[in-house]
């Protein structure tokens, strides 16, 4: 391989170099060709891609065999119940060991979210589904007044439930969008901390669920789709909740309860 090497526009003398050292258009420009006798251009590519994929360097630990699923087990332990699951949150009763926790809450993390919670009604396997928008109030950030979640008023409307120690929460895993921006981003995943790390401290075990898969069980996934055909398929599997489903501005209560009905494992030609 040979190398070739133009220069054009050198100064002639030392000293007119350094006069016009700071004039780009007096620089010199050096230009470098390469040629190859019996150029083999293709094979000459391949050759150096593979050099370069050979000398990149492996990340510390790369020869360690990773088990995914033992690290996704202990994410989801660390958001486990603290405390003894067989006894009651509130009371601080007994349960019968090895009884089912029957309820389940879902959570839209959102400040204009809501957590809902179905328990058992005692009729037989049905199941009573309540609803409350997320306790916010309002802040000064920079020169503009917004909303936060309000996390005092959270732990209290979480004690008033009175649901077993142990209960699992569906929590509506926090996805940022580009065109959400700096405010959506930090908004969203400061509601999903706030709100998991409130439910572990309170005693509920925390099992995330990102958005994309809840809306594919229930068939809402896709740009056909919007908010208020959650608010429809809420209101279709829990009819004593059509009430607090009227408004668009009810979407959060219905991605709670559809949340938490994921989590029950409830469809709608299910029987509730």
């Amino acid at each position: 391989m040979t190398i070739v090497i133009r220069s054009f526009r050198t100064p002639h003398t030392h000293s007119i170099f350094h006069t016009n050292l700071r004039r780009p258009s007096l620089l010199p420009r050096i230009h470098v060709s390469f040629t190859r006798p019996n150029s083999d251009s293709a094979a000459l590519i391949v050759e150096l891609e593979e050099k370069k994929k050979k000398s990149k360097l492996k990340p510390k630990g790369a020869n360690k065999k990773i088990n995914v699923l033992e690290l996704k087990e202990r994410w989801l332990g660390s958001m486990s119940c603290p405390f003894d699951v067989d006894i009651d949150l509130v009371g601080g009763s007994l349960r019968e060991n090895g009884s089912e926790l029957d309820w389940v809450l879902g959570v839209d993390p959102d400040v204009s979210g809501a957590l809902a919670v179905l328990k058992p009604d005692g009729d037989g396997g049905d199941y009573c589904a309540q609803v409350f928008d997320t306790p916010h109030l309002k802040v000064v950030v920079g020169t503009r007044i917004r909303k936060r979640p309000d996390t005092r008023a959270i732990v209290q409307l979480l004690q008033s439930l009175n649901a077993p120690r142990g209960t699992t929460a569906y929590l509506e895993q926090s996805t940022p969008f580009p065109k959400d921006g700096k405010q959506g981003w930090w908004s969203g995943g400061y509601g999903y901390g706030l709100w998991m790390g409130v439910l572990v401290a309170s005693g509920f075990s925390v099992v995330p669920v990102t958005a994309r898969v809840w809306k594919d069980h229930f068939e809402l996934s896709g740009k056909l789709f919007n908010k208020d055909d959650s608010r429809n398929k809420a209101s279709l599997l829990f009819p004593t909740t059509n009430s607090l489903l009227k408004r668009k501005m009810d979407h959060g209560r219905a991605e709670a309860l559809l949340i938490a009905a994921y989590g029950k494992g409830l469809r709608m030609h299910d029987n509730n």
